[in-house]
């Protein structure tokens, strides 16, 4: 059995009894949840062709009133229709910067199912990213994307709107227990500009990005503390080390967790493990990882494969393989600007 070192351990607690930032907040929220609760009038849409993402965003914006089918924010999100991923920070920016109106986005890793339930109760449609395998479905282990948008806690179900399997489907506690944490507990509330300190007096210290992931290190600790064998809670370890920019510990947790074993897919949806080795100068393991992408029949149509390559490759001194993948990368998804700043650094120098 793989043991993680006590030090290691003994720094979690550290950084997750840091003090939160102080947060201004006067809006008054109800946190009394009722036993049960629904969201009304979201319009379902089953997603076109690798369209999670795009389709459950729209889903959610239905909500405001916004008409408009998934296309938009797909030709927008990922102009490349294999593009097998869109990023939760992605689907933030696209309402965020591209959508005229009020309504706003807001990512947060480390969520509750308390915190669900009290979103939904105050008329927070709320998108979660999770795992996906179901025993009907052959084609293995991958993420997707679910809009919450009610709960019964007598019979312990969430309600939600599934791009791919249908509307008003409930899912068990257990269920989103089990598949939410493969993907740290990521969610992402949409909120009409006004109502934005109200959402953010519900979310507490997590309205603070940086005690939000210290929060979620915390709880991704618990569960390593646990089960030293829990691969899902390693990663999501590193995945909050990188939130917090310590990239040593988050390649240590990164480590431990490949050699527990996940889904061949994972570096499709999930880049920390690239963004922590390349921060500590492991170029030759990012290469790694992109290869392995690129040999898996599917991650060579997302974009991160080849930027990440080609931030190794320039780190490592090959300009010009740096520029050929990030150029891929930029082919791949136009609206990839940090794709395009860093090629045109490379152009530049």
């Amino acid at each position: 059995m793989m043991r993680p070192h006590r030090w290691f351990i003994g720094l979690i607690v550290l950084v997750a009894l840091l003090p939160a930032s102080a947060l201004a907040q006067t809006t008054q929220v109800t946190t009394q949840n009722p036993v049960s609760y629904r969201l009304d009038g979201i319009t379902h849409i089953y997603q076109g062709w690798n369209n999670c993402g795009p389709a459950t965003l729209t889903m959610g914006l239905t909500y405001f009133g916004y008409q408009a089918d998934q296309y938009p924010a797909a030709g927008w999100l990922k102009p490349n229709g294999e593009d097998k991923n869109v990023s939760p920070s992605e689907l933030a920016a696209y309402v965020n910067t591209q959508l005229d109106g009020q309504v706003r986005a807001l990512v947060r890793q480390g969520g509750t199912q308390d915190l669900l339930r009290t979103l939904i109760a105050n008329q927070f449609p709320v998108l979660i990213e999770a795992g996906y395998d179901p025993d009907s479905h052959d084609g293995g282990w991958m993420g997707h994307y679910l809009l919450m948008v009610g709960y019964d806690e007598t019979r312990q179900v969430f309600i939600t709107q599934d791009s791919f399997d249908g509307p008003n489907l409930e899912y068990s506690y257990e269920h989103i227990r089990e598949f939410w944490r493969q993907f740290n507990r990521v969610y992402i509330p949409l909120f009409p500009f006004e109502r934005e300190a109200e959402l953010l007096a519900l979310l507490g210290a997590d309205a603070d990005e940086t005690q939000n992931y210290r929060n979620a290190l915390a709880q991704a600790q618990t569960e390593a503390t646990a089960n030293p064998n829990d691969a899902y809670a390693w990663f999501n370890l590193g995945t909050n080390f990188v939130g917090l920019g310590m990239y040593e510990q988050a390649a240590t947790a990164y480590d431990h967790a490949r050699g527990l074993g996940l889904p061949w897919r994972m570096m499709w949806y999930q880049f920390g493990p690239f963004e922590a080795y390349l921060n500590v100068a492991r170029y030759d393991e990012v290469i790694a990882l992109a290869q392995s992408n690129l040999n898996d029949g599917g991650g060579q149509w997302v974009e991160e494969t080849f930027y990440y390559a080609g931030l190794a490759r320039a780190a490592m001194g090959e300009p010009g393989r740096a520029i050929a993948n990030l150029d891929q990368a930029i082919f791949l998804n136009a609206n990839f600007t940090a794709a395009r700043e860093a090629r045109d650094s490379l152009v530049n120098q």
